[in-house]
């Protein structure tokens, strides 16, 4: 069956005017080509969809039937080829971002905020959760894009650099390390240690860095929230490690910080890709934005921290 949209429009005009001259103007077809539409169509569905008289023009019992059919084929077409431009012209859409929460509490509010004053009709969904679930989900497609630290040995997955965290010492406000314009790796395992969720990018760094300068960490507890952590820290229980950006979370919270030297150690943030699964036009305009947008903690003048 090769039944076409202008036959099933020629159909729908001539059943509701019952005039071929009335249908002509309606479709913008001339009455010879209306006759051949509707015999092709008849030809194709297999029996007349109409009976003609010498004064009028009417629909068969299988006409009659299937107009209303007919019609909502029509609306469908007409409703999909809007739905769709409205998504390549960024009037709708939805975007799901899968991020670490780092970046999901202190850099998304602001994008965010951005995006939806200019593509107000444009949904987004935001999954605050650890890196290798935020590969998995670009993986798979359950989300367009991710925000995360460089994946490791994932050819299917590209990354694309934005910014650089660096990680701070937290510590009680009147603690001694406030004493100092910075603080070293090595003084970490001078305090009890409040540590960061073991399976997150940040605590392996913490835990490669504090290994390579041959520090032992005094744990008194593992929290998997970073508010948690900052909450434990302000109550005096302890020190802690937590990426510069995290901390803009917990600021108020009692607490202060100082940047970690000797090493210094850089965290580079960006966008994770799939490479298999293209952007949609609204989930481009996000990624867009994200690399216009510059919060403070994008490398000065495109130089990367080594």
């Amino acid at each position: 069956m090769t039944t076409s949209i202008k036959q099933l429009q020629v159909f729908v005009a001539v059943a509701q005017s019952r005039s071929f001259s009335e249908a002509s103007e309606r479709v913008h077809l001339s009455q010879p080509a209306i006759s051949i539409a509707l015999k092709k169509l008849e030809e194709s569905v297999g029996g007349a969809l109409f009976a003609r008289t010498s004064r009028q023009l009417a629909l068969t019992p299988e006409g009659e039937a299937f107009l209303p059919v007919a019609q909502r084929l029509l609306s469908d077409w007409h409703e999909a080829f809007e739905d769709l431009g409205e998504q390549f012209s960024k009037q709708r859409g939805k975007v799901t971002v899968a991020a670490l929460p780092t970046l999901a509490a202190g850099i998304f509010p602001g994008v965010l905020k951005r995006f939806h004053e200019t593509y107000p009709r444009i949904n987004l969904s935001l999954h605050d959760v650890l890196a290798e679930q935020i590969n998995q989900m670009v993986r798979e497609g359950r989300a367009d894009f991710g925000l995360s630290v460089e994946p490791q040995n994932a050819d299917d997955l590209s990354f694309e650099p934005i910014w650089v965290d660096r990680y701070v010492a937290v510590f009680p406000d009147g603690h001694a390390l406030g004493q100092q314009t910075h603080a070293e790796w090595a003084q970490l395992g001078d305090y009890p240690f409040i540590g960061i969720n073991r399976l997150s990018s940040s605590r392996q760094d913490i835990d490669r860095t504090v290994a390579s300068v041959g520090v032992k960490l005094d744990i008194l507890c593992d929290a998997s929230q970073i508010a948690t952590v900052g909450r434990m820290v302000a109550a005096g229980l302890g020190i802690s490690v937590l990426p510069a950006l995290s901390f803009r979370q917990i600021a108020a919270a009692g607490i202060d910080h100082r940047p970690l030297v000797a090493p210094n150690t850089p965290r580079e943030l960006g966008i994770v890709l799939s490479r298999r699964h293209p952007l949609s036009s609204a989930a481009r305009a996000l990624f867009e934005l994200i690399h216009a947008v510059d919060d403070g903690s994008r490398p000065m003048n495109g130089t990367r921290f080594q």
